[in-house]
């Protein structure tokens, strides 16, 4: 189970003279219970991100501490974290050229894994493997394909947390329908608890639980029946502004 407890996330604000503090994340607390999907969502700039990354060990917090299991874990850095079972994928995948699918795959499982059994995880996608095991992770793949990819190697490492940014982001339609299947798949086939970060309906919609942050804060938690109906009012009430939230269709 992972608890944040009070975090607090500030950087300098270059507006100002004197270099005054501008706080990112204040004061958000909430615990993500083992085997739930959790969506958090909210304006931009609101620090959803920011979260993210505190929860990877990408920042660290300024104040407040995180806990993994009782564990205190806010010093441990990304790598500390992903060997207790913390996950991070990028908004935007990072492309390696001269790395294959396969050698992607097989380091992000830390232990010598077998073609075939790296191919059980892009057909897990919707991947056709053979079409890509022995293919480079470059700039040939497709944003839909490299976030698919990218999700093969979070299943490949059996994390008990894995945490997308805007998954959804810089793919196309077709894609991003596919990609949504994956995320069920992925819910219901493995252990392990989802976190993703979105402003997408239909990703809401297959959440258990969504956290609604706003200017830094927690300003609502719940259940996806709870929280769901007053995001949706809050949308068609501000009309086009920065709380609408996009249905994906």
């Amino acid at each position: 189970m992972l608890e944040l407890k009070n975090i607090c996330f500030q950087v300098s604000d270059e507006k100002t003279r004197n270099a005054k503090e501008k706080g990112i994340l204040k004061d958000v607390s909430f615990t993500l219970p083992d085997n739930k999907f959790v969506v958090i969502t909210g304006p931009n700039g609101g620090g959803k991100s920011t979260l993210a990354k505190v929860i990877a060990g990408i920042e660290k917090p300024t104040s407040g501490h995180l806990y993994w299991d009782g564990q205190d874990i806010t010093d441990m850095s990304i790598t500390e974290r992903a060997k207790l079972g913390i996950s991070y994928a990028f908004q935007q995948p990072v492309r390696f050229k001269g790395l294959t699918v396969f050698d992607l795959i097989r380091l992000a499982s830390g232990k010598e894994i077998s073609i075939k059994h790296a191919c059980e995880y892009l057909s897990k996608v919707g991947l056709c493997a053979k079409d890509y095991i022995k293919r480079e992770v470059n700039a040939s793949l497709s944003g839909g394909e490299i976030k698919r990819i990218e999700i093969a190697t979070v299943m490949a490492r059996k994390s008990r947390v894995s945490v997308f940014d805007e998954p959804e982001a810089g793919i196309d339609l077709w894609s991003f329908q596919n990609l949504i299947q994956v995320f069920e798949d992925m819910h219901n086939q493995l252990h392990g608890s989802i976190l993703i970060i979105s402003h997408q309906e239909r990703i809401l919609n297959i959440a258990d639980e969504i956290l609604l942050i706003a200017d830094g804060q927690v300003t609502m938690q719940g259940t996806r029946d709870e929280v769901l109906p007053h995001l949706l009012g809050t949308a068609n009430a501000s009309g086009f502004g920065c709380n609408k939230l996009e249905s994906g269709r």
